[in-house]
């Protein structure tokens, strides 16, 4: 196993890593900055897009060169030729606090992202379903801070963590309509030992990966839940994390170069750098784009 700098930009608050398959190229946001970046599977022909708001996480939409992107003040469409940014829903209108934060695309389609109480204190945020017909559907609530929205192999299964609750929920996912059910925890995280439950991803076996942030640790859980694997990463503040490259068989892992509340620690030279870890006999699940 060997773990490179792969971009060293220094995102303030590095989250969301996206590979397309299709192009064959990395996206990842600073969701402080409200940046979207870009990059090749080594590194090279670095690209970002300004969005002037923070933003949680972002998705590649199989109509031409757009994306969705949730965004401090709502779910918007944008323009990755012009940079033009098109409201598409504000499901958190009315709640100063709150942020949209992580999001992924299920099996069929579907953008699945949640919001988060930017105090990280109360339970104010939600788990939302976007169709590709632009309906909105809400999942599950009392969440504190949304993270690691992914899915089984079959895409039956819907992981999702609520960071400062320390669970990785599961949920039985329909794959036809979207609904979920029989909620249950998968695993839990000690946040007292210093870290967090952050980005997540699954692999083509069925364990789940996440990122520890604060711990600066990636762990690989089995799908009964059990610890299978646990990688030690140069900076403590890891924040997601995604397979990706020609065979999808790298993993992509962001970190933050600035804590977003003074009480979280400081961190090392590296803080903030987009990392690749090669060799781990493992390959990821090709992502999807938004079928809207």
């Amino acid at each position: 196993m060997r773990i490179e700098v792969l971009v060293d930009v220094k995102t303030n608050l590095g989250e969301g890593p996206v590979w397309d398959q299709e192009q064959q190229r990395l996206y990842w946001v600073d969701s402080a900055d409200g940046r979207i970046l870009r990059c090749t599977v080594d590194g090279s022909e670095l690209r970002a897009w300004d969005v002037a708001q923070k933003i949680g996480s972002m998705a590649l939409r199989r109509c031409g060169e757009q994306a969705l992107v949730a965004l401090q003040e709502g779910l918007h469409n944008l323009d990755l030729r012009s940079g033009e940014l098109q409201l598409i829903v504000d499901p958190e209108l009315g709640l100063p606090h709150n942020r949209l934060n992580d999001g992924k695309v299920d099996r069929q389609g579907r953008f699945v992202f949640g919001s988060m109480d930017t105090r990280e204190e109360s339970p104010s945020a939600k788990l939302y379903r976007l169709d590709p017909n632009l309906s909105l559907h809400t999942l599950d609530s009392e969440i504190i801070v949304s993270n690691g929205p992914c899915w089984s192999p079959g895409g039956d299964i819907l992981y999702f963590a609520d960071t400062w609750s320390g669970e990785i929920r599961a949920y039985d996912y329909d794959t036809t309509t979207g609904a979920v059910r029989n909620r249950r925890t998968f695993a839990k995280v000690d946040t007292a030992a210093g870290g967090a439950a952050d980005g997540c991803t699954v692999d083509a076996e069925g364990y789940l990966w996440q990122a520890l942030v604060y711990a600066g640790q990636l762990v690989r859980y089995s799908p009964d839940g059990r610890v299978d694997r646990v990688i030690e990463m140069p900076v403590k503040k890891v924040t997601s994390l995604t397979f990706g490259g020609p065979d999808l068989d790298i993993l992509f892992v962001t970190s933050m170069a600035r804590p977003p509340l003074p009480r979280f620690p400081a961190d090392g030279q590296q803080r903030g750098a987009l990392f690749a870890i090669h060799g781990l006999g493992v390959r990821g699940i090709a992502e999807r784009r938004f079928a809207g």
